[in-house]
């Protein structure tokens, strides 16, 4: 068996015997929603250190654990704080939660993040609508021998983030009178912040917004026949558009500024997920 895959089940076997619960919805806390379990009917929750093989994040402020219950109707698990390929994991650790989640009944994968922002107009504490996505220097998680359970050998990559839910998060930020800009999000590496000829090489590729996750998740989802949606708090201006020098505490405190209304926006688009 594929060591990648065996590990997998092995998290899944672990998960099935602690969890008795099937998720629709798969949502990844970033900075700033780490307490989102709070607006949620919680069924139950896993440390990731209960389960046998699964990694465990480093980063501060990212509490490690599944959180089962219900956003409305709707049965959710999410996951309170993310796995960063610069922790130093493989690449098929890092997106090993999100395939886990699939197996667990999940068919919508919901990502949110703390992003710099690059697009001129955007300002500190935007929310970002993600359109499409560039991995920069980031390994394909898809990389090695296919696992034909999970998903085909060249898996289409046209339209990563689903146009239908892309239509739910407009329409709920509508409802909510809360503006929302739209556009392409890149992952590089990190864990450093880029240097100003680093953001303005994202610039000319395309980016609107550029951090440190998600796309290489939303790869790994796709493969698996996720629906995916991505939504990216506006943390900081990005290296050489701001002239303050960039800290993970800025970045912590403006995701716990607008924490309120990216709650409220996260909890309308899972109430109408179709």
């Amino acid at each position: 068996m594929n060591p990648v895959y065996e590990k997998l089940m092995k998290c899944y076997e672990s998960y099935k015997a602690k969890v008795d619960f099937a998720p629709k919805v798969a949502l990844i806390l970033g900075s700033g929603l780490g307490d989102y379990a709070s607006d949620i009917r919680v069924e139950c929750t896993l440390d990731y250190s209960e389960i046998e093989g699964f990694p465990v994040s480093t980063v501060p402020g990212h509490a490690g654990r599944f959180i089962f219950g219900y956003v409305g109707d709707v049965p959710v698990v999410c996951m309170q704080g993310r796995v960063h390929y610069y922790e130093g994991y493989e690449m098929a650790d890092v997106v090993l939660p999100i395939r886990l989640m699939k197996l667990m009944g999940a068919e919508v994968l919901f990502l949110t993040n703390a992003a710099g922002g690059i697009q001129l107009g955007m300002h500190v504490g935007d929310f970002m609508l993600i359109k499409g996505q560039i991995a920069c220097f980031v390994p394909s998680p898809l990389r090695g021998a296919n696992i034909d359970e999970l998903g085909v050998r060249f898996p289409d990559m046209s339209q990563i983030y689903d146009l239908h839910l892309q239509q739910t998060v407009k329409k709920a930020a509508v409802s909510l009178g809360i503006a929302i800009k739209e556009g392409t999000y890149l992952q590089l590496t990190g864990p450093q912040y880029e240097t100003p000829q680093e953001i303005a090489m994202c610039r000319t590729l395309g980016a609107d917004a550029v951090g440190m996750s998600t796309a290489c998740e939303a790869v790994a989802a796709r493969h698996m026949g996720m629906r995916v949606l991505g939504i990216s708090c506006i943390s900081n201006l990005a290296c050489g558009i701001s002239a303050t020098p960039l800290s993970h505490q800025e970045v912590q405190e403006t995701a716990d500024r607008v924490a309120p209304y990216f709650k409220a926006l996260v909890t309308e688009v899972i109430k109408n997920i179709v």
